[in-house]
């Protein structure tokens, strides 16, 4: 790692940004987490590591840093070098659908494409005003029922996840959002516990890594809880769990989403009859599905 007096010879913010670029690149870092490139990745933890809004115009760029800013910068910057560690949690911040949330490392980084299609209210494929119930099943820090809460104002949320620590930081969140009317926290295997319970919509981002995928994890994905990752040789134990049970859980006219990423292509392997409506986003991403109850009565 470059020198920390190297660092002290830059002058203003956009020479900081720069200098973590090009060593982000150096390194090889990994930008699996939200940013997209070394250059994000750099503007956004140097302007949170000044205690500035991430979308601080670039006019302030050419602000000089004091020696104490270069100084606590500078320890920011090595750690994302040093430890590999996601800017998320060098941060312990998270962002999904435009909102804030706390993250550390008993979840997994927000970054699912799925909150463009909250941000849609599932149109078309549901009646948003006819949504009163939705499940977050796999919550993790709990930002795509809290998102939907967002969505669907007066809707009662169910945050459930076998992890008790990230139920923790999910509590966190519902905090932070000041969403405890509406949205709880419930420990849970996939649907073991969940006796009874019966939602509009049930979206899911479960673990979904297969065997081979897990052992060619990049340094930064081992930071995350690999319960959150992990699920069986092919990806799918809990994917298949969830279609086997979802119609149990789902009202009339409700829907099922979730996210299986790569392991799309084993899931239609093993599946090759179902009728998987694979999403499309504007903003990309893919290996997201989406089926009726009906559907889920008819095939699984």
């Amino acid at each position: 790692m470059h020198h920390f007096e190297e660092f002290q010879q830059l002058k203003s913010v956009k020479d900081a940004i720069r200098w973590a670029a090009s060593r982000f690149n150096e390194a090889k870092l990994d930008f699996g987490h939200g940013m997209s490139t070394a250059i994000d990745e750099a503007v956004y933890l140097v302007l949170r590591g000044l205690h500035l809004p991430v979308d601080t115009p670039s006019i302030y760029w050419d602000g000089l840093l004091t020696y104490n800013e270069k100084q606590q910068l500078y320890k920011l910057l090595e750690r994302r070098i040093s430890e590999r560690l996601p800017a998320a949690y060098i941060t312990q911040e998270g962002w999904f659908a435009g909102l804030s949330f706390f993250v550390d490392e008993r979840v997994l980084v927000p970054r699912s494409p799925i909150a463009e299609l909250v941000e849609n209210q599932f149109e078309p494929w549901i009646d948003p005003e006819a949504v009163s119930s939705v499940l977050d099943l796999c919550t993790g820090s709990g930002c795509i029922g809290i998102a939907c809460a967002y969505a669907f104002p007066g809707a009662t949320v169910d945050l459930v996840d076998v992890s008790p620590e990230a139920l923790e930081v999910a509590e966190i969140n519902i905090k932070r959002h000041d969403a405890s009317k509406l949205v709880k926290t419930i420990e849970s295997d996939g649907f073991r516990q969940l006796q009874n319970r019966t939602y509009d919509i049930i979206v899911s981002n479960p673990p979904y890594v297969d065997q081979e995928d897990m052992s060619n994890l990049s340094a930064e994905f081992k930071h995350e809880p690999a319960l959150g990752l992990s699920s069986g040789a092919d990806g799918l134990d809990l994917t298949r769990h969830i279609l086997k049970h979802a119609a149990e859980h789902l009202n009339d006219n409700g829907i099922l989403i979730i996210e299986v990423g790569n392991s799309q292509y084993a899931l239609e392997a093993a599946f090759p009859t179902a009728p998987f409506q694979w999403l499309e986003f504007e903003r990309g991403g893919d290996g997201i599905f989406l089926l009726t109850k009906e559907q889920l009565q008819q095939y699984f």
